[in-house]
């Protein structure tokens, strides 16, 4: 028995030997599984497609509400307000898409699937960027979705015409993809999925309002205007709507940009940090 024993011992300690002396992945094989994790994600909307629901129904009614309840008052025309409130409608949209970023993140984190994706052999940042690259499948989605019910209700675009609709969008699909990283913290932090949703309407719903996205920013007090001049959610509208319609497009696009890239810069690293201790 004592000889089976030792055997035993013998066959496993090789096994747990090369498993601590196992080679570090490289990147490209991280990619590779981002790429699967995130296929994960999107799959889930078939089997789920409540959750395709919840992402576009509510775009299509906030701009019927807008266009049709306050179009009259604040631009005296249906379909002038709606060519001004459309690129900015798109860009409110796409900072609350990227709570499902965090949303889904939570609820995988609570079920236990990261506690079985830690026993695979794959690099511990693929279960977060796998997140965030579906979360760009969605965004272009309701983008889409948001131009769509634009076009319907009379909207045209600008001289920039399809080349510029086209740099919104990558615009808009570079800003998400920084975004996602708040939403990740959100949902790494947050005890549970509904909590990540509150934090939506405590943070997301003033940033949006409190900007040029529904009105002009000369139309507030000076000291209000200071604030949107400067709010990210302003500048990026602003650069969407040059784009779109014609306009400065220089300079709010680069002030986009750097405000992505400092962003990502911030809650990235953080949401690495949190996920290694929590999970």
């Amino acid at each position: 028995m004592s000889g089976i024993g030792d055997d035993a011992r013998s066959a496993v300690a090789p096994a747990a030997a090369d498993r601590e002396l196992a080679p570090r992945l490289g990147l490209f094989q991280g990619i590779r599984q981002t790429m699967t994790l995130a296929w994960r994600t999107v799959v889930q909307v078939r089997h789920n497609p409540a959750e395709l629901t919840d992402f576009s129904i509510q775009p299509i009614m906030f701009v019927l509400l807008f266009t049709y309840v306050f179009g009259g008052a604040i631009a005296g025309s249906v379909k002038e307000y709606l060519t001004f409130m459309l690129p900015g409608m798109i860009v409110m949209n796409m900072l609350f898409v990227t709570l499902y970023v965090g949303q889904g993140l939570n609820t995988d984190v609570n079920k236990g699937v990261f506690d079985r994706l830690r026993s695979l052999p794959i690099a511990r940042w693929a279960p977060l960027a796998g997140r965030i690259a579906a979360d760009q499948v969605k965004q272009a989605w309701s983008i889409v979705l948001v131009l769509a019910v634009g076009v319907i209700l009379g909207f045209r675009l600008g001289d920039p015409g399809v080349p510029g609709l086209l740099g919104a969008v990558l615009l808009l699909l570079a800003f998400a993809l920084a975004f996602s990283w708040v939403a990740v913290l959100v949902g790494l932090l947050a005890k549970d999925a509904e909590r990540v949703q509150i934090f939506g309407f405590t943070a997301l719903f003033p940033l949006t309002f409190v900007s040029n996205v529904f009105v002009p920013a000369d139309t507030m007090p000076g000291w209000l205007q200071a604030f949107v001049d400067v709010n990210p959610v302003s500048v990026l509208a602003e650069a969407c709507r040059g784009l779109m319609l014609g306009g400065e497009v220089a300079a709010p696009a680069a002030k986009s940009l750097a405000w992505a890239a400092a962003i990502a810069a911030v809650f990235a690293p953080l949401s690495v940090w949190v996920f290694k201790r929590k999970v």
